[in-house]
């Protein structure tokens, strides 16, 4: 019966009895398979509606968060020849420690006595400059003393043209004296030749005049040539007095000269002993770069020059070596349109290779094997793969990640984003939508201060 009729007969008739209606009932499995239809729609439905956890997935590998305490290579820093391993490979060494000691190839540098050597051109420079030193002491002590004797000198001269103004003065007192009796002497002579003539007076007392005239007459002329030597030599002493100071300044002036071409050759002296103190100093500390240290506590991973004998170059790599401490991190390359999704402080999720987990991406309290951390940097630059590298380091309080963990494993982190519900992420995929961008609320805008105000 199609029971389509209003009127029905279920409740007239014992079904049970007849087998066509039998035939025609629905069976247990349909009555279960539609109650199971039901109930799988209704869960689907319910679930549609649950909070989902938007992500954002990548996948990176395990680094540090230290730039220093990253795998690293040692470099030599001078050109030379591998003559001695101190460590193997995988040894853990100090910080300090030896781990090969290079000889030296170029010809510069191949006497043993260099250092000392040169230490001993410095000594030598030095004495040199205080030579130079003493040298400049003598020449001031020498300018000191002509300027003293020139000082001296002068005042001599002055005394003595003052002496000979005074015997210029004698000497002409002398001349006029000379000069008047001179005089006195012709006209005796004449008035006893007029007496002569007249024979007052004898030949022999006009001789007497006539001698006394011509003694008279000789001492005019010397008492002349004394005052003219006299005025002669005074003239002498002024222009010596003159000249004296073109003299000495000429003397002192050679004197300078010769102190400061001696301060020159100081100068140069000094720069040469700065120069030779410089190449000292080059060459002690080219001598410890013969030996290549450990630069901190780490492991030596690979020789990279592992020949006794084998030469590198000035900033060839030698060996690789792996810090001993060091704080791990996650390097992961996230989509520019992903970028602006994720923030300082923000919580992502690892599983680690070799560390096996069960993920719900979007339920994370319901996966396991999971380890949890916080990101700390973001660069500013896009890389050369097309995205932008962040650096996940462990977050505090949480399941501390594995002690075996090495650094070069692999990582896939998930970054945690808003809670939406499942229908709306389904609808969010279908339509390509990136997800929810979202700020924490309870983060304070920062205070921004007032431009200063310019300073006319």
């Amino acid at each position: 019966m199609l029971n389509i009729s209003p009127n029905s007969v279920n409740q007239k008739l014992e079904l049970e009895r007849f087998q066509s209606f039998q035939q025609t009932a629905l069976s247990n499995a349909n009555r279960m398979f539609t109650r199971w239809l039901l109930f799988t729609l209704g869960a689907i439905f319910i679930i549609l509606f649950l909070p989902w956890t938007q992500n954002v997935q990548s996948k990176g590998k395990v680094t540090t968060l230290q730039p220093g305490q990253r795998p690293q290579t040692i470099q030599s820093t001078i050109a030379g020849r591998i003559e001695k391993w101190y460590v193997r490979e995988g040894q853990l060494v100090r910080k300090g420690d030896t781990i090969v000691y290079l000889s030296e190839i170029k010809a510069d540098y191949f006497d043993p006595d260099l250092v000392p050597r040169s230490a001993q051109q410095v000594e030598a420079k030095e004495g040199a400059i205080l030579s130079y030193e003493s040298k400049v002491d003598a020449l001031e002590k020498q300018i000191q003393a002509m300027k003293s004797e020139l000082d001296y000198k002068q005042q001599q001269l002055t005394n003595k043209v003052r002496q000979m103004e005074f015997k210029l003065a004698s000497d002409s007192a002398d001349l006029i004296q000379a000069y008047v009796q001179d005089s006195i002497a012709i006209r005796q002579y004449q008035r006893t030749r007029e007496l002569f003539e007249l024979g007052n007076k004898s030949r022999t007392e006009m001789e007497d005049k006539q001698s006394k005239l011509q003694e008279t007459k000789a001492k005019y002329i010397s008492a002349q040539n004394k005052v003219q030597g006299t005025r002669n030599e005074l003239e002498n002493t002024r222009l010596e007095l003159i000249s004296l100071p073109y003299e000495y300044n000429q003397k002192i002036a050679k004197a300078q000269s010769d102190k400061f071409s001696t301060l020159s050759d100081k100068f140069d002296a000094e720069g040469s002993v700065n120069k030779l103190r410089i190449e000292a100093s080059n060459y002690l500390e080219r001598s410890q770069f013969y030996y290549i240290l450990a630069p901190q506590d780490c492991y030596i991973t690979q020789a990279i020059k592992p020949g006794i004998g084998e030469t590198v170059k000035e900033g060839e790599e030698v060996v690789t070596i792996m810090p001993a401490d060091y704080e791990l991190a996650v390097e992961l390359y996230i989509r520019p349109m992903d970028l602006p999704l994720i923030e300082y402080g923000q919580e992502v999720r690892f599983i680690f290779d070799g560390w096996p987990a069960f993920i719900f991406s979007g339920w994370p309290g319901q996966s396991f094997g999971t380890y949890q951390g916080k990101v700390v940097a973001m660069d500013n630059e896009i890389s050369k793969n097309g995205e932008y590298r962040i650096l996940v380091g462990p977050k505090e309080d949480t399941k501390t990640w594995p002690v075996a963990l090495r650094v070069g494993s692999g990582a896939q982190g998930i970054a945690l984003l808003k809670n939406v519900p499942l229908w709306y992420e389904i609808w969010r995929r279908l339509n390509g939508f990136p997800p929810d961008y979202y700020q924490n609320d309870q983060e304070e805008t920062p205070k921004m201060k007032a431009p200063a105000k310019s300073v006319k």
